[in-house]
């Protein structure tokens, strides 16, 4: 049985497109998939560990292999539950809408627990990190509602995809599909209609050959 994780990153529920356009894929996916088994993560329901001191001591005690505390050992086993659910996935379907010309916060939070070394990257003195999540594929869906690519420097700027296929690709993630909502609802209400509808669609063809 093939397992989807959908990690939604937006918080505006019904309002949210990249969630409705990542529904869209969903549900043209799965009726082609009828073993698959989706595991639907809403990180703002959700709650994350507080990843704070305890944890990032932890992190380091882990990179130099040395011995955790009781209570860094508390902190990483938090975030090891988190890493567990990512990782026992076969396949990643995100909704990432842009936040102040990045990713929303809770989504880098989520990124920042799962991304230790010896979970999803290795290092080497000689020829740096390597990514160990190997053999997975995503879907990602990217909406803006001012930005959009090659458009004037006043309208923002893209540490958004740029930042998170970057990420995906650092884990080892290299086989990415995204499709792109971007820049319509503030400038065209009328042309957001229309390109809004249109992204739908893509993403339902796009399930079709996955």
């Amino acid at each position: 049985m093939t397992k989807l994780l959908h990690v939604n990153s937006s918080p505006r529920g019904e309002s949210s497109k990249s969630l409705a356009i990542a529904q869209a894929f969903n549900d043209a996916y799965q009726a082609r998939h009828s073993e698959l088994k989706v595991d639907a993560w809403n990180l703002y329901q959700e709650p994350l560990p507080n990843y704070a001191t305890n944890a990032a001591a932890a992190k380091m005690a882990a990179f130099g292999h040395k011995k955790m505390t009781p209570e860094q050992e508390m902190e990483w086993a938090r975030c090891e539950i988190v890493y567990d659910r990512f990782v026992e996935a076969d396949e990643y379907l995100f909704n990432v809408p842009m936040w102040n010309h990045g990713v929303p916060y809770l989504l880098k939070q989520w990124i920042d627990i799962i991304t230790q070394p010896g979970w999803v990257f290795g290092f080497h003195p000689e020829q740096g990190y390597q990514g160990l999540v190997k053999g997975k594929r995503a879907f990602v869906i990217y909406t803006s509602g001012v930005y959009q690519a090659g458009g004037r420097p006043g309208f923002g700027a893209d540490f958004h995809a740029e930042f998170f296929n970057d990420w995906l690709r650092f884990i080892g993630i290299t086989n990415v599909t995204d499709l792109y909502y971007a820049g319509y609802d503030l400038l065209s209400p009328e042309q957001a209609a229309v390109a809004y509808k249109a992204t739908q669609a893509r993403a339902q063809e796009l399930a079709s050959f996955w």
